[in-house]
């Protein structure tokens, strides 16, 4: 577990790399940022989040660092009733969300909502030109709109379904449909 000094600078790193598009903060801004005046203090600390996991660095140089690939798994947790979370001497390889044939849309829109996919959410789409019947896609429709939507094919008519009582399916032939993708993973921060 971090100490309360750990969480308060990985707390500052992560809003940093946030606000800077990836680029971590020196030992230095750390310091300022969190009332530490020695930068060799900084450094003990920073070392210590990372050997405990919670931070690594790409390659040597302060400027970096990052949020791991990996993560600890606490265990389960169900919203009913309190559960153990301890540690499972295991952990969570963020890698396995996205693979080099991925790309991110960030969600625009309430069509998917009852699939629990909501505006703002970043959809992990995996690079495909074809689609099966059920899977939710990233569809091109006339080469300029872009849909996240169910996808049903029969006798050359597409079918782009929303997940949403209120809106209705977008039917097209299938010279007008261009698949970009499937949906792998949905990632929602609070």
């Amino acid at each position: 577990m971090l100490t309360k000094l750990e969480g308060k600078i990985l707390k500052f790193i992560g809003t940093y790399l946030r606000e800077h598009e990836g680029q971590s903060p020196t030992l230095s801004e750390i310091g300022s940022g969190c009332g530490v005046k020695s930068v060799g203090t900084v450094h003990r600390y920073v070392a210590s989040i990372e050997n405990k996991g919670f931070l690594n660095r790409s390659r040597s140089g302060w400027r970096t660092l990052g949020t791991p690939t990996k993560l600890p798994f606490r265990g389960f947790i169900g919203p009913d009733q309190p559960s153990d979370a301890e540690n499972q001497d295991e952990t969570f390889d963020l890698a396995s969300l996205a693979q080099p044939d991925c790309f991110i849309f960030r969600v625009n829109g309430e069509s998917m909502i009852e699939k629990g996919i909501f505006e703002g959410d970043l959809a992990i789409i995996r690079s495909s030109e074809t689609a099966c019947n059920g899977d939710i896609v990233v569809a091109l429709v006339d080469g300029m709109d872009a849909s996240l939507r169910e996808y049903k094919e029969k006798d050359q008519e597409i079918k782009l379904l929303p997940h949403n009582q209120n809106m209705i399916p977008m039917i097209y032939d299938s010279s007008q449909v261009e698949i970009q993708g499937i949906l792998s993973s949905v990632i929602r921060r609070y």
